[in-house]
C-alpha cells in the first residue's frame, strides 16, 4: 500500500458508486418509459459527446487501474483537501439518488424529449432544472480533486463548461416546444444549475 492507496480506493468506490446507481435509474427508465437512441441527437451531437466524455472517462479508467498511469498530470495538492473532496464526492451520491428518484420514468439518454415526457417540478428540481447536470459535475470535479490530477479536474470543467453551453439550450429548446408557457414559467423561477438567488419557491 501506498500513500496513494485510499485516495484510489475512495475514487473508486464514489465512481463505481454513481455509475452503478445512474446505471439502475436508467434501466428502469427504458423499462417503463421507453427510449430514445442517441443516433437520435444526430451525429454532429454524438460525434461532440465522444469528444468531451471519452478523454474524461479514459483518464478515470487509467486511474481507477493504476494512479501512476496518470501522474504526469499529478497535482501537488494537501491531504486536507483531497480528503475533503472525497467527503464532497460521497456526498454526491444520494444527492443522485434523490434526483434520479424524482425523474423516475423521465430520465433519458439524451437532450431529446421523451414522448410521454412530464415536466418534473418537485425534489431538487423546485429549485434546480437540471440538478443532475449539477450533480454529475461536482462528482466529476470532486474526483478530480480526490485524485490530484489537473487533467481529470480540467476535463471535468470542459464537459461542465460543454453541458452549459450546447447541451442544456438544446434540451431547453425541446422542453418549451412540449410544455410552452408551463416550462417558461418554470424556468422563470429556477436556476440551471444552481438555486437562483431572491427565488420565493
Amino acid at each position: 500500500m501506498t500513500a496513494e492507496t485510499p485516495f484510489q480506493i475512495a475514487f473508486i468506490a464514489i465512481f463505481v458508486s454513481a455509475l452503478s446507481i445512474s446505471g439502475y435509474f436508467r434501466r428502469k427508465a427504458r423499462e417503463s418509459g421507453g427510449a430514445i437512441p442517441r443516433a437520435a441527437e444526430g451525429s454532429a451531437t454524438v460525434l461532440l459527446r465522444l469528444l468531451f466524455a471519452a478523454p474524461l472517462y479514459l483518464s478515470i479508467l487509467a486511474y481507477m487501474v493504476n494512479p501512476a498511469w496518470m501522474a504526469w498530470a499529478s497535482l501537488a495538492l494537501p491531504v486536507w483537501l483531497r480528503g475533503t473532496a472525497a467527503v464532497v464526492g460521497a456526498g454526491t451520491i444520494p444527492l443522485l439518488i434523490w434526483v434520479l428518484k424524482s425523474l423516475g420514468r423521465n430520465v433519458s439518454e439524451t437532450f431529446l424529449t421523451k414522448e410521454s415526457h412530464a415536466l418534473v417540478t418537485h425534489g431538487p428540481y423546485r429549485w434546480v432544472r437540471h440538478p443532475l447536470y449539477s450533480a454529475a459535475s461536482l462528482a466529476f470535479f470532486s474526483l478530480g480533486v480526490v485524485a490530484a490530477n489537473a487533467f481529470i479536474m480540467g476535463m471535468a470543467v470542459v464537459a461542465i463548461t460543454a453541458l452549459a453551453l450546447i447541451v442544456i439550450p438544446r434540451e431547453e429548446a425541446n422542453l418549451t416546444r412540449k410544455f410552452g408557457d408551463e416550462y417558461r414559467a418554470y424556468r422563470s423561477r429556477t436556476g440551471m444549475l444552481i438555486p437562483r438567488l431572491g427565488s420565493r419557491e
